[in-house]
């Protein structure tokens, strides 16, 4: 796939710069999503606000690509084939994208009322009626297919690694959520962007192109746009499991300039957000003693002494309890990821390594490899 699309990271993209006519935004579906993929259980405003602009980036940027394609091939509509043909070369994204296909054509049958064993005698009898989406690959695979190798994806029954890893993650997840947090997760985990197809083309804004997608390739535009999002998880948390200062690890302190930047930022900031720290507040003012008798102030004296005393303990512990609920609130959010993660992910991903890279025509491509194929 030719990686022409521009990094919402080294440039400030925001969603207010989008050519939408009206504001749509998925931050707050993507923050649930992220919970579901392994992010915590209340994940960053900002850090989703993040993940949606290199998302909306890189599908922009799909979309695209695929009407150059369609528009070469003399077709009037963005259809699967030519999402298929920019997903050519990534053999393991392109066999868990005819899978999913597959699932299509199987949750169809079964809204349809058509049993399993129907299901089943019409894909070895390979019927054409109720397995469209398969069709439409296996056409169009069969066209350009010449070794052979495309076309056995669709019998390829390989078991998916990083399907297997983030199932593994969520069962560890799940294993101290209590029955409330138990049913947010499994709410979280059936969020989809297909779901609200509606607000999906809006946030397209597929109504302004000349050469609009068809319903098949806005499944599949779908199905990219939530793997981009978990491919983004798995790498930040593979970014934040680095980060953290390993013991008697001598490598431990070479960690990304971008976190020591935000984490300097994060406590000039919390110095700055909690006035009730012990630097922050003012000493505690001396009351003058009552007049009266010599034996009666000293008495006075004394007791006042003793209850400034009191007081000034009591306030001491009150600080106490404030600093370390800021520090409670500053812990959580530390299990969340951060923007910096997600930017060191994206770098990290479109960095080439190797003696040769400055020679491939990867290395020279400008702009934020594709995440999704």
């Amino acid at each position: 796939m030719n990686n022409t699309a521009a990094s919402p990271v080294s440039t400030a993209t925001s969603s207010s710069g989008r050519s939408t006519g009206k504001s749509v935004s998925f931050a707050v579906e993507l923050q649930s999503m992220m919970f579901s993929l392994g992010d915590a259980r209340r994940p960053l405003h900002e850090t989703a606000v993040l993940v949606e602009d290199v998302v909306h980036t890189q599908l922009i940027n799909l979309l695209q690509q695929a009407a150059e394609i369609s528009q070469l091939r003399g077709a009037r509509v963005i259809s699967a084939e030519d999402l298929l043909f920019l997903m050519r070369k990534d053999k393991k994204k392109l066999r868990r994208l005819l899978k999913y296909m597959f699932f299509r054509d199987y949750k169809s049958k079964i809204v349809k009322g058509i049993d399993e064993d129907d299901l089943l005698e019409d894909k070895l009898s390979g019927s054409n009626n109720t397995n469209k989406r398969q069709k439409i690959a296996q056409d169009f695979l069969n066209s350009i297919d010449q070794t052979g190798e495309l076309l056995a994806m669709l019998e390829d029954d390989e078991i998916d690694e990083v399907k297997q890893e983030r199932m593994e993650r969520a069962e560890r997840q799940t294993r101290m959520m209590d029955s409330a947090q138990y049913a947010e997760f499994c709410e979280s985990r059936q969020l989809s962007f297909s779901k609200k197809a509606s607000k999906f083309r809006d946030w397209l804004d597929c109504s302004s192109m000349e050469i609009k997608p068809n319903v098949v390739a806005m499944e599949i535009l779908a199905y990219l746009a939530y793997e981009t999002v978990a491919q983004l998880v798995d790498l930040a948390l593979l970014v934040r499991q680095d980060m953290v200062t390993k013991a008697g690890d001598p490598f431990s302190h070479a960690i990304s300039a971008t976190f020591i930047q935000y984490h300097n930022s994060a406590e000039g900031s919390c110095m700055k957000s909690s006035p009730d720290s012990p630097e922050n507040t003012p000493p505690h003012t001396p009351t003058a003693p009552s007049s009266g008798s010599q034996h009666s102030g000293k008495m006075t004296s004394g007791s006042l002494g003793n209850g400034s005393v009191g007081q000034d303990s009591a306030k001491t512990k009150q600080r106490k309890r404030k600093k370390s609920t800021v520090a409670c609130g500053v812990e959580a959010h530390s299990d969340a990821l951060q923007p910096c993660h997600i930017r060191e992910a994206v770098r990290r991903y479109g960095h080439k390594i190797g003696p040769l890279s400055p020679f491939t025509s990867a290395y020279r491509r400008n702009g934020m490899a594709f995440l999704a194929c």
